[in-house]
């Protein structure tokens, strides 16, 4: 058990979480991702999770296996298309996970992610936090876009309002 992580996760605090993105980011990443989906017949969510609970804390659970955890709970995978995205944010470790249904990994692979994931970490290192969730979403939109084309009107399955945990 890394004792700096558990450190970390337990002084993170709801008014940080809220600090790092106000009311004013939120609502920007849900026009993002409205906007996006007139483009293309994916579904994308955008979760901001502050820190772990402390059992899957305690457990040493990563950030990748949370999003899985997640975009299951969630259920990002039961689209039409088989196209949804989760882009997952867990502010204590700084980390950024996107993990997308079969359909849409089987056309872009891991490589494409993990590109998005260390652009917006970037980002958010500099304190950019709604540029850099926004550019996220846009190159998610890009790719989604470009596999996905939208073909006339779509039923949006998935919230576009971005989940805080």
């Amino acid at each position: 058990m890394d004792a700096k992580r558990v450190f970390r996760h337990l002084a993170l605090t709801p008014w940080q979480v809220s600090r790092t993105f106000p009311a004013s980011s939120l609502a920007a990443v849900e026009r993002a991702i409205a906007a996006g989906e007139g483009t293309h017949t994916g579904e994308l969510r955008f979760v901001i999770e502050g820190a772990l609970p402390t059992w899957p804390l305690l457990r040493g659970q990563s950030a990748r296996q949370r999003a899985i955890e997640i975009f299951s709970r969630l259920r990002v995978w039961d689209t039409e298309h088989n196209s949804g995205v989760l882009i997952y944010l867990l502010l204590a470790d700084r980390a950024v996970e996107i993990v997308a249904d079969r359909g849409v990994h089987g056309k872009l692979g891991e490589e494409a992610w993990e590109r998005i994931c260390q652009q917006m970490e970037t980002a958010f290192r500099q304190g950019k936090y709604e540029a850099g969730a926004i550019a996220g979403i846009e190159m998610v939109n890009g790719w989604l876009a470009e596999h996905y084309p939208a073909r006339g009107p779509r039923l949006d399955e998935l919230p576009n309002r971005p989940l805080v945990l």
